[in-house]
């Protein structure tokens, strides 16, 4: 079977008989999400393996687990003996393991399509929106397995509390991490939506806020009328979006505020659509269960993540923030809990996101008193010169603060000689967590 265009592909995947399926080859098995799929097909029995373009935390996380990963993506490791191939968006069709697929007839088939097709017959509860889904999923998925309800959970990063970015469970509840990217939350029927925030965002695919809020109506429309959506109705860009649902529409504002060990109002308001969201699967009296464990949940990787401090004694911090907004409110936590002088490494992602959000960018640091810019991480995108790291470098500096453009080595460099009473965070994306990994002693 061969899979050529996005609407074959969908045809092709209601077809599939995942009773049927022995062995999967995930190309871009360290991407944060197709590892979380990886083993809990695993789970189902599933043989998986897969492969990388280097090592990371999450391929050893799956070697650790028994799950095969080969560094380095070769057309010999995909054998006809193959049931499908999954592949990341960051994988282009002309990569040679998903060329030698197609060789083979082997059918493939994107991580949210193959996401949507394990989620079928489980009551899904999906964590959506521009800020705060990594956090909001693992608190949500931490609250239902304390209340001994038995969820399984994919959550788009490492969660400290189960040591993975799975968690297997014994119910048909199934919490999900749903990004809005190029669609992908509409391969889910959720029987509960969670929507954190709504702002512009992957502004390489939705050309405008109109164009997001257009998925989101959708995604809305697929809730069930006995099923919940979970989210602030009084958001300006949610609000229209709420006319015509049939579900109820939960209101996580009226949550109360939670103690929590984790910083920052964004991560209360976390706390809160997490808590609404378990209600609804919840018996009536579960307020204590949340309240205890949304007190005790430790946090994840990459998420105001403490690393440790430099070998002259400034402390260490990294975070995932890649987006306006979400640098600003990380950054006002983050003086928030410090006086001292706060240093921070921002890995921009994307020529599209930085260029589109360019003036929000600017003003984003406000909190810091210097900002080292590395050179904007690509992934996807090819650079048409219309933005630059120096760019946004001069423009954070005409508004009042200091930043320059450099190299990784230099950042590096310039990272290892802050001191006690300095606070440093490397921020963003990319890799950029690599070298607050690397100035920890």
């Amino acid at each position: 079977m061969i899979v050529a265009t996005s609407s074959s592909r969908s045809s092709n995947l209601m077809l599939v008989d995942m009773g049927k399926m022995r062995h999967m080859y995930f190309v871009g098995i360290g991407g944060i999400g197709m590892s979380a799929l990886a083993q809990m097909l695993v789970d189902q029995g599933v043989q998986v393996s897969g492969s990388d373009r280097e090592e990371s935390p999450v391929t050893e996380l799956l070697g650790s687990r028994g799950t095969k990963v080969d560094i380095g993506q070769r057309a010999e490791h995909v054998s006809p003996n193959m049931d499908a191939v999954v592949y990341s968006d960051a994988v282009p069709a002309e990569n040679p393991e998903r060329v030698r697929a197609m060789d083979l007839g082997i059918p493939q088939f994107s991580y949210s399509q193959m996401l949507g097709k394990v989620s079928e017959g489980k009551r899904t509860l999906a964590v959506a929106g521009t800020h705060g889904k990594t956090t909001t999923t693992g608190m949500l998925a931490r609250i239902l397995r304390d209340a001994g309800v038995g969820p399984s959970a994919v959550v788009g990063s490492i969660v400290k509390d189960f040591g993975s970015n799975y968690m297997s469970g014994t119910s048909d509840l199934f919490v999900v991490e749903a990004c809005e990217y190029r669609d992908h939350l509409l391969e889910l029927s959720p029987y509960v939506l969670v929507i954190t925030n709504l702002e512009w965002d992957h502004t390489d695919y939705f050309p405008s806020l109109a164009a997001l809020q257009e998925t989101f109506r959708k995604a809305i429309a697929r809730v069930p009328v006995d099923g919940a959506i979970v989210t602030n109705p009084n958001d300006v860009n949610i609000a229209p979006l709420l006319a015509e649902t049939k579900a109820r529409v939960i209101d996580y504002t009226k949550e109360p505020v939670y103690a929590l060990q984790l910083p920052g109002e964004f991560n209360s308001m976390n706390a809160r659509a997490a808590a609404a969201a378990a209600r609804v699967v919840l018996p009536p009296g579960s307020d204590a269960k949340i309240a205890e464990s949304l007190a005790a949940f430790s946090g994840t990787w990459r998420r105001f993540e403490y690393k440790g401090t430099t070998s002259l004694g400034a402390e260490v911090y990294d975070d995932y923030a890649h987006h306006p907004t979400a640098v600003k409110v990380t950054l006002k936590a983050l003086r928030a809990k410090t006086p001292g002088k706060i240093i921070v490494a921002f890995h921009p992602h994307l020529y599209s996101r930085t260029r589109d959000l360019f003036e929000e960018f600017a003003t984003a640091f406000s909190d810091a008193d210097r900002v080292l810019i590395a050179p904007i991480y690509a992934a996807r995108e090819k650079d048409d010169g219309s933005v630059s790291s120096a760019m946004l470098a001069e423009r954070i500096r005409a508004n009042g603060t200091d930043a320059s453009a450099l190299g990784f080595d230099d950042i590096e460099k310039e990272l290892r000689e802050a001191g006690r009473g300095e606070v440093v965070m490397t921020m963003g994306a990319g890799d950029i967590y690599k070298i607050a990994d690397k100035i920890v002693v």
